[in-house]
């Protein structure tokens, strides 16, 4: 058993383990972080599927498959397992202690043990267990963050394959945007129109398997719903769908800025301006061409919160805000007018996932009805005319219909709780890339309110790792003199 170094010799508890936490980081931890960051950005690449469509992933059969398709969302949890091992081994050589606010830890530790609760009450084992795997996951790499990468030189490895695997994703949504949706719709109509010659029967036997061609009459068709979603260009990336894109845009996006702004001060002005103009165009594109209306708003609530911190005269600062809440809502107004004019069909869609979200909570209002099991009532509650949903479309609703009341309680407590902390810190001095990371964080916490992204391991486990980051860390920026 190692010695403590002298000058540590005599200290209060806290002081001492203020001292741990701010300590040159070893080769090992550095190596640690970047490999976490690897395997956060392998998440981003591979595991953008809710963990619930588990079972509807198949395994990849060829080299091809395995490099462009989406990966079984278990395959996580496994790659996770010896990380978090050896995290935990890491954390407990260091004998680093918890910042003083305990309840940002015994939050995330009661919400988890309550959903292993909840599960033993449960309408579907095997949703359940899947989402059980994934909770584990979010509270450990909250836990992580917070205990062994809180500082700026860990932060910035870590952000290596985090960073380098969300531009992956943005080029491979502008590519959607630009080449691969138009060049598969003129295959489709051309397929369609000489009766589909010039497919093998390999190729047209898998797309009949997969929907992409259905029967009508006895006819073979190109699926109405393929070249709609073709039609209208909603890229995704490497996530589930666009929605889930636009909230990863939302959760990284600002800590690509600061970066691209901050981190290239030393290179040549071509280089910088290059780099910099290349980070706004990919994250910009591939954000409106998401379509995501609510992450629209919450863009707007973002660009607002980085010219309130700005330094500048009142005056100036209020007509700036003035300017991009105008210039945004107005941009909104224009690109989504089709949308509202047609009724706003998913808005309404999501008003029903709601109801029912409430009315199974109100039923089952201790256990709920077991974590990731909200398709099971709504597929008696449902309205008859709403589409089938397999979650809730809100976060935080749907931990009380699948896990009751206290379920409810203690993932909205610490969620709010984790970004008050970070955000009163911040509020107080904080280095550029600190706040971008916390302005990231509040984009993925509103969207949580439209949509499931707790239940996908690629939005997740990046934003809980992070979350840990801001509430244990002072300042990113204060350990450069170490």
């Amino acid at each position: 058993m190692s010695r403590e170094p002298k000058a540590e010799r005599g200290k209060p508890d806290s002081i001492r383990a203020v001292s741990a936490f701010d300590s040159r980081p070893s080769h090992l931890d550095r190596g640690y972080a970047l490999v976490f960051g690897l395997f956060l950005g392998l998440c981003i690449w591979k595991f953008g599927n809710p963990v619930i469509l588990d079972q509807k992933i198949g395994m990849p059969a060829t080299w091809p498959d395995f490099f462009n398709d989406a990966w079984p969302t278990h395959w996580a949890a496994w790659i996770l397992s010896p990380l978090a091992a050896l995290g935990g081994v890491l954390v407990f050589k260091k004998n680093i202690s918890w910042p003083p606010t305990k309840w940002l830890w015994l939050l995330p530790l009661a919400w988890l043990g309550w959903q292993f609760i909840s599960a033993s009450r449960t309408v579907d084992a095997t949703l359940t267990t899947a989402t059980l795997g994934q909770f584990s996951g979010c509270v450990f790499c909250y836990f992580l963050g917070a205990l062994l990468l809180a500082r700026q030189k860990l932060v910035n490895w870590l952000l290596i394959g985090v960073l380098a695997a969300f531009t992956f994703c943005l080029v491979r949504a502008v590519n959607q945007r630009l080449f691969e949706f138009p060049q598969n719709q003129q295959m489709l109509v051309e397929g369609e129109r000489d009766g589909w010659t010039n497919f093998p029967p390999a190729s047209l036997a898998e797309m009949k398997s997969g929907n992409i061609i259905i029967t009508t009459n006895g006819v073979d068709v190109a699926n109405p719903v393929i070249l709609d979603k073709f039609k209208k260009g909603r890229v995704c990336g490497t996530l589930v769908y666009p929605n889930a894109l636009a909230g990863l845009i939302l959760l990284l996006l600002p800590a690509s800025l600061a970066l691209a702004f901050g981190a290239t001060k030393r290179l040549k002005p071509f280089t910088r301006r290059a780099v910099i103009a290349l980070t706004v165009f990919l994250g910009g594109a591939a954000f409106f061409w998401s379509g995501s209306k609510l992450g629209w708003l919450i863009g707007i609530g973002l660009a607002g919160l980085f010219l309130l911190r700005l330094d500048w005269p009142k005056k100036l600062k209020l007509a700036a805000m003035a300017t991009v809440l105008i210039l945004g809502l107005g941009i909104f107004a224009v690109r989504f007018h089709n949308y509202f004019a047609a009724g706003a069909t998913s808005a309404g869609a999501r008003l029903d996932y709601w109801r029912a979200a409430a009315q199974t909570a109100g039923a089952s209002p201790v256990f709920g009805t077991g974590p990731g099991t909200f398709q099971r009532p709504y597929a008696r509650l449902k309205s008859p005319e709403s589409e089938m949903a397999r979650l809730a479309h809100n976060d935080y609703l749907e931990q009380f219909s699948d896990s009751g009341l206290i379920g409810g309680l203690t993932y909205a407590a610490w969620i709010f709780l984790g970004l008050a902390v970070a955000g009163k810190k911040l509020w107080r001095g904080g280095d550029a890339l600190s706040f971008a990371i916390y302005a990231g964080l509040l984009g993925w916490w509103v969207q949580g309110f439209g949509e499931f992204s707790l239940y996908v391991p690629s939005l997740a486990w990046t934003a809980f790792t992070l979350l840990g980051i801001l509430v244990a860390e002072k300042d990113l920026n204060s350990t450069t003199n170490h």
